[in-house]
């Protein structure tokens, strides 16, 4: 089996995370059987009510330990304008098309590498999820079902075949400052919204600057950090606005309770409201507190890896699904073909040399860890 020929077909499917993944499990399903894995799903609906599920394939006995592969079937949006999305078109040794770094290489690989092993004394995994763009949602379905337990895990990702041991955790809240509507030439009868979210900015980034007394050295920038991604508010430029929202963004470090910085942000949005006067209300819907994750630099996953890729291990400041695997009992490591610089991009694309070089660590990781 090609892993190219089979990520081109993979990258056909528009599996958007606000779309269903099943076309993309249809495929893997089909493709997997004959390779001698069981394989189950778990279906659920997302909040919009679309179908959505997790692929669970086992080959080998029906106990804990033996190794995983894990790659996530969902990708974000692309733009409508870039015509290679869904082509997977291959020129100057490269596929290019949605989802080909992020993780649709990975998957394509794992699949290719199943193909060319048998079964071992211990089981291979191959988790197949859905909705991590979004939150890792299939994930922690796996954690909270308890049945998968594998003693190793890679989780695929696009780190240019560079073992990730470690990475910050990811926390976000949306954020509703309400205040009163009124003339912008008669202040004193409204109370503006934006304004008092301009002062709860102002308590973010003192937040951030007081977080930095827990620091990581395996981390650049070695703190949490915060952002204001998304702001709306107001009508018109002479209304007193009645609603400011934003999105607050930030990444934990690894050993930091998330929930520390939710505390603080709760304490300052008191404060702005009592100072702000009457008329002004704040509240916030929390969408993801997710811890960070690290595997010891010793970890028998981490040390195979740094030997095969010839590449030392490191720590990212984006997330995975490491620490659902870690949840799961796996000694996890994240790794896999493509740049996370060209994920999430116009142009995304994966080297097939890459892809071909992952194979043949996968394939030297099966033996190893399943043998």
């Amino acid at each position: 089996m090609d892993p190219v020929s089979l990520m081109k077909k993979l990258v056909a499917i528009d599996s958007t995370s606000s779309r269903s993944n099943i076309p993309v499990i249809d495929l893997l399903e089909e493709l997997v059987r004959p390779l001698g894995f069981e394989t189950r799903r778990l279906d659920w609906r997302d909040a919009s009510g679309v179908a959505k599920t997790n692929l669970v394939c086992r080959r080998g006995p029906d106990l804990p330990g033996g190794l995983a592969l894990v790659g996530h079937t969902d990708c974000v949006p692309f733009d409508p304008e870039w015509s290679e999305a869904l082509s997977g078109a291959v020129r100057d040794g490269k596929v290019y098309g949605r989802g080909t770094a992020d993780t649709k290489g990975f998957v394509a690989t794992a699949v290719a590498v199943a193909a060319r092993t048998r079964a071992m004394p211990k089981p291979l995994h191959l988790l197949f999820t859905s909705d991590e763009e979004v939150g890792c949602r299939g994930a922690k379905m796996l954690v909270d079902e308890g049945r998968v337990r594998p003693r190793h895990a890679i989780v695929g990702e696009p780190t240019t075949l560079v073992p990730v041991r470690a990475h910050k955790g990811y926390c976000a809240i949306d954020v509703t400052v309400t205040g009163v509507e009124g003339h912008s030439a008669f202040p004193d009868v409204g109370a503006s919204a934006i304004r008092s979210a301009g002062r709860l900015l102002v308590e973010v980034e003192r937040i951030q600057e007081e977080m930095k007394d827990e620091q990581d050295a395996l981390f650049e920038p070695p703190w949490t950090t915060f952002n204001v991604g998304l702001i709306h508010g107001g009508k018109a430029r002479n209304i007193l606005a009645g609603e400011c929202t934003f999105s607050l963004e930030w990444r934990p470090i690894p050993g930091q309770d998330p929930e520390r910085a939710l505390r603080l942000f709760d304490a300052a949005a008191a404060r702005v409201a009592k100072e702000s006067g009457p008329g002004i209300a704040i509240r916030h819907t929390p969408m993801r507190l997710d811890d960070a994750a690290v595997t010891s630099a010793d970890a028998e996953i981490v040390r195979f890896l740094e030997a095969e890729s010839g590449n030392r291990s490191r720590a990212v400041p984006f997330g995975t699904e490491l620490p659902e695997l870690a949840a799961m009992g796996a000694d996890g490591c994240v790794f896999g073909p493509g740049d996370i610089r060209v994920a999430h991009r116009t142009g995304e694309f994966v080297e097939i040399a890459q892809v071909e070089r992952c194979a043949a660590i996968l394939e030297r990781a099966i033996a190893h860890f399943c043998g």
